[in-house]
C-alpha cells in the first residue's frame, strides 16, 4: 500500500510491518519444518549425533596403549581435539548440502521461492535449524570426551564447545552455498573435495602451516579451517581465552555469515 504524491510513492508503515510479520513467520516456519524432517530421519540423525561420538571413542582405543612422550600431551589428547573441531565441520557440510539439493529435487524449494518469503528469511531458516543440530552434536561429543574418556584442556570446556558449535555453523553455511551451485545429490557430495578436504589438509592438522610453502601458507591463511583449529590449540594451551583465540572465533563466524548471505543472493528460483 502507498500513498502517491507529486509521482512519489510513499510507503505506508503498516506495509513495512507485514513484510516484518511476513519474513519473521516464513523463517519459524521453516526452521520448525527442517528440525521436523531431521527427526524423521533417522539415519541423518545418526549421522549428526552418533557418529562423531563413535569415531572419539574409536581413536580413544587407538590410542590407549600409545606412550606418552615426557612433556608431551597425551596421543588422544590431539587427536579429540581436531575430531572435536574439525568433524562437525564435515558433517554439518554433507547434511546440508545433501539435505538442501533434495529440497530442490522434491520441488519444495521451488514452491516455497514463489511466495513473497526472501531468500535470506528461508536460509537463516535452514542455518538456524541445522545449527540447532549441530549444538546438539557438539553437546553430546563434549559430554563424552570430557567426562567419559578423560579428555582435557587447559581452557574451559565451554569454549571448546562453543568454538565447535561455531566451526559447525561454518559446515553449514559452506553448505548451503555449495548446494546452490549442485543439480543432484551426488553433484553436493563432490563438492566436498572442493570445500572441505583442502581446508583439512591446510589447517595444519599434517604439517605446521609455519613449516608450509610461502605460497601455501598464504592459501591456508584465507581457509577458515585454519582459524578454526587455532582457536581450538589455543583453548588448550591457555586456561584464559587469549587475544588470537577470539580473533579467530570472529573470522570463522564472519566467513560462515559470509557463506549464508552468498548463498542467499546465488539461490535459483527455479530447478533448471
Amino acid at each position: 500500500m502507498h500513498v502517491t504524491g507529486r509521482g512519489v510513492p510513499v510507503h505506508h508503515p503498516a506495509q513495512h510491518r507485514a513484510h516484518n510479520r511476513l519474513g519473521l513467520r516464513g523463517y519459524t516456519a521453516t526452521t520448525t519444518r527442517i528440525l521436523r524432517q531431521l527427526a524423521g530421519d533417522h539415519r541423518s540423525v545418526a549421522m549428526i549425533l552418533l557418529v562423531p561420538v563413535l569415531v572419539i571413542g574409536l581413536m580413544y582405543f587407538m590410542f590407549a596403549n600409545v606412550p606418552t612422550r615426557p612433556g608431551a600431551p597425551p596421543p588422544f589428547n590431539t587427536a579429540c581435539l581436531i575430531l572435536l573441531g574439525l568433524f562437525p565441520l564435515f558433517v554439518m557440510f554433507l547434511i546440508t548440502s545433501i539435505t538442501m539439493q533434495r529440497e530442490r529435487a522434491s520441488g519444495t524449494l521451488e514452491r516455497i521461492l514463489a511466495t513473497p518469503l526472501r531468500r535470506f528469511d528461508l536460509l537463516a531458516g535452514y542455518g538456524t535449524a541445522f545449527s540447532l543440530a549441530a549444538a546438539a552434536q557438539a553437546t553430546l561429543a563434549c559430554v563424552v570426551s570430557f567426562w567419559l574418556l578423560g579428555f582435557q584442556t587447559q581452557g574451559s570446556p565451554v569454549w571448546v564447545f562453543v568454538i565447535a558449535v561455531i566451526n559447525a555453523v561454518l559446515g553449514v553455511g559452506l553448505g548451503l552455498l555449495a548446494s546452490a551451485f549442485a543439480r543432484t545429490e551426488f553433484q553436493a557430495v563432490q563438492f566436498m573435495p572442493v570445500f572441505i578436504v583442502p581446508q583439512l589438509l591446510l589447517a595444519g592438522i599434517i604439517v605446521p602451516r609455519a613449516q608450509m610453502p610461502a605460497w601455501l601458507e598464504w592459501i591456508s591463511n584465507v581457509m577458515p579451517a585454519s582459524y578454526a583449529l587455532e582457536a581450538l590449540q589455543q583453548v588448550d594451551a591457555h586456561p584464559e581465552l587469549t587475544a588470537v583465540a577470539v580473533r579467530d572465533i570472529v573470522v570463522v563466524l564472519a566467513f560462515a555469515l559470509a557463506s549464508l548471505g552468498l548463498a542467499a543472493a546465488t539461490l535459483r528460483r527455479r530447478t533448471p
